[in-house]
């Protein structure tokens, strides 16, 4: 019995009958086949003959076909921009471990602009030409244009990651970027152009700084701002690790130097924060904290934030409500492995994947030590449960990561980007590459199948991959895919197929919630089918995501109602709402249709 004949049109490779003689055959023959085990082969056989023909008779483009990535040239997207990683035969650990991206629409045009991180000078690297950030304005026919300069958001420090959102609710969203040395906020004026007001708002946070999370802790309609602090570094007291037998210095890991703490700004209103990382308990745990996610894990309200630490545990900070985070992560399940160790977590995400109403975690890290899928147990618990993710994630150390609806059928899928942080471990380590693939993870209602190898030629390729994010650029309907890889060029890869499937798209515009709408729990039906979303902030690696919510309904031709419950407590119904376009939604008013 072969699956593969099945498909093939051969349903059985011998008919029913001749399976049968043969048994009797081999009984005659003194083979030990008793009448019993006979007559449970002829009834098995039947079965599954059965299951086998009534698949082969499915009509003709019955079979879901695939959905691929597209991966788009720079000649045709006009990203014509390359990461410097500043690599240097010392190989000093910032070099490896950037950068960051970002889809967002700085002009307010309905179409997604690309933000891209570069390094700069340091107190270890001092270029001639100082490498710069990029800001790419979408031109609306699947090409970007360039308009760096203009806009004033060049950089000028080692950068790491990025964070977009209006945090000061005027209606333009703003950037907040971070760094090895001095983070930079810069305020979109609306016309164009950014200005930086880190001194004047309060942010910079001098040290080394990765990820950024806005999201509103407190429900007070403010965005306020989560900074992931990695480790204490500076070339007074870098460590160079080297190889003795090769005489050859590699990049250290994080484990030998000390942890720094995060810091947590509230947003006072008016552009200005105050720094409560001490009195909210956030830098009670200094940590080497890369990835942070910020969601609800407990169903209260209020958002929690997971948080990767490399060589270290992770942290889960508990929103306790009046200013105040409980650090949780032993007593949650998602500090160590399985084993009682620490491992080098790196890019997260939350989402509800198996659809039971609770937020779920997933932490990529580095090889050896699988990636972890955290699954709710709806008491601030959670048991790792990675399935088909963890066998294909052995070898591989992931970084940016999203969960998202690749195929638009209403369930959240996973993309995974990797690439080794040591470009010579493949001198030391058998079997282990700097370049590894990318992988997509479909899910099927059951768990997670890796699907990587339909997915598109891209998928065959490696990449030095760090920061991911996801977006609809092209605004068709599904959601692509923008890459930053260490030391080379971006990668932007268009979704084909996903909008085969119907949808809508949510832009969600908040009048007393936060800016960003994170926390809003988002409620559809279609097709005799209930679906609920909770919007997260941050997640994956260094990067910012498209904040509209591209919601599938596979093939239902008809949305009966989306309910969106505002973190503020309002709550918008819309009845019968168009299906395949975009629908701005006013917080307290219902929506408005819009073509983007």
């Amino acid at each position: 019995m072969y699956a593969g004949d099945a498909r093939a049109g051969n349903i059985w490779p011998l008919p029913l009958p001749v399976l049968y003689r043969r048994a009797l055959v081999y009984n005659r023959m003194k083979i030990l086949v008793n009448q019993r085990a006979v007559i449970f082969l002829f009834f098995f056989a039947t079965a599954v003959a059965a299951t086998f023909t009534s698949e082969a008779r499915q009509k003709p483009g019955t079979v879901k076909p695939a959905v691929t990535f597209e991966e788009v040239p720079a000649k045709i997207s006009g990203v014509n921009w390359s990461h410097d990683n500043a690599h240097s035969p010392e190989r000093f650990l910032p070099e490896t471990v950037g950068a960051g991206c970002a889809f967002f629409d700085y002009d307010n045009d309905g179409w997604m602009d690309i933000y891209l991180v570069n390094s700069g000078p340091s107190d270890f690297f001092a270029p001639a030409t100082p490498p710069k950030n990029a800001l790419y304005r979408n031109n609306h026919d699947g090409a970007f244009t360039d308009v760096t300069e203009k806009a004033g958001v060049a950089g000028g420090t080692f950068g790491m990651g990025v964070a977009a959102a209006d945090y000061d609710a005027d209606g333009w969203v703003d950037l907040y970027v971070t760094s090895y040395g001095r983070n930079i906020l810069y305020r979109n004026n609306g016309n164009g152009t950014f200005t930086d007001v880190t001194a004047k708002a309060g942010v910079a946070a001098q040290g080394w700084f990765t990820c950024a999370v806005w999201f509103d802790y407190d429900n007070d309609g403010k965005l306020d701002l989560f900074v992931s602090g990695f480790v204490v570094y500076d070339k007074s007291q870098i460590t160079l690790c080297t190889d003795e037998k090769r005489s050859q210095r590699y990049y250290c890991v994080p484990r030998l130097f000390k942890p720094s703490p995060s810091r947590l700004f509230h947003n006072n209103g008016g552009g200005a924060f105050t720094d409560v990382s001490r009195e909210s308990g956030i830098a009670d745990h200094p940590g080497k904290a890369f990835g942070a996610v910020a969601t609800d894990a407990n169903n209260d309200g209020l958002m929690d934030l997971f948080v990767a630490n490399d060589t270290m545990p992770n942290f889960l900070f508990v929103n306790k409500g009046a200013g105040k985070f409980e650090e949780a992560g032993l007593g949650a399940g998602v500090a160590y492995s399985d084993a009682g160790k620490p491992r080098s977590g790196m890019g997260v995400d939350a989402a509800d994947y198996d659809g039971d109403g609770w937020q779920d975690l997933f932490v990529a890290n580095i090889d050896q030590e699988f990636f972890s899928l955290y699954r709710n147990g709806k008491d601030l618990t959670f048991t790792d449960e990675p399935g088909e993710i963890g066998s294909a994630t052995q070898l591989l150390s992931g970084w940016g990561l999203k969960f998202f609806d690749y195929d638009n059928d209403g369930d959240p899928d996973l993309f995974l980007v990797n690439g080794h942080p040591d470009d010579l471990i493949e001198m030391r380590v058998a079997r282990v590459k700097y370049k590894e693939p990318l992988l997509m993870f479909e899910n099927t209602g059951r768990g997670f199948k890796n699907v990587s190898a339909q997915s598109g030629a891209v998928f065959a390729k490696d990449f030095s991959g760090r920061g991911m994010a996801a977006g609809d650029y092209d605004n068709d309907g599904d959601l692509d895919v923008l890459i930053s890889n260490n030391g080379e060029a971006p990668l932007l890869l268009r979704n084909e197929g996903g909008n085969r499937n119907n949808w809508i798209g949510l832009r969600l515009s908040a009048t007393a919630s936060n800016a960003a709408a994170a926390g809003a729990i988002i409620t559809w039906k279609a097709g005799g089918m209930k679906r609920s979303r909770l919007k997260t902030a941050g997640g994956s690696y260094l990067a910012s995501h498209d904040p509209r919510e591209v919601i599938g309904v596979g093939a239902a031709t008809k949305i009966d109602s989306v309910e969106i419950r505002w973190p503020s407590g309002k709550v918008d119904r819309l009845e019968n709402p168009p299906i395949n376009t975009y629908v701005k939604v006013i917080e307290g008013a219902g929506a408005a249709k819009t073509t983007k």
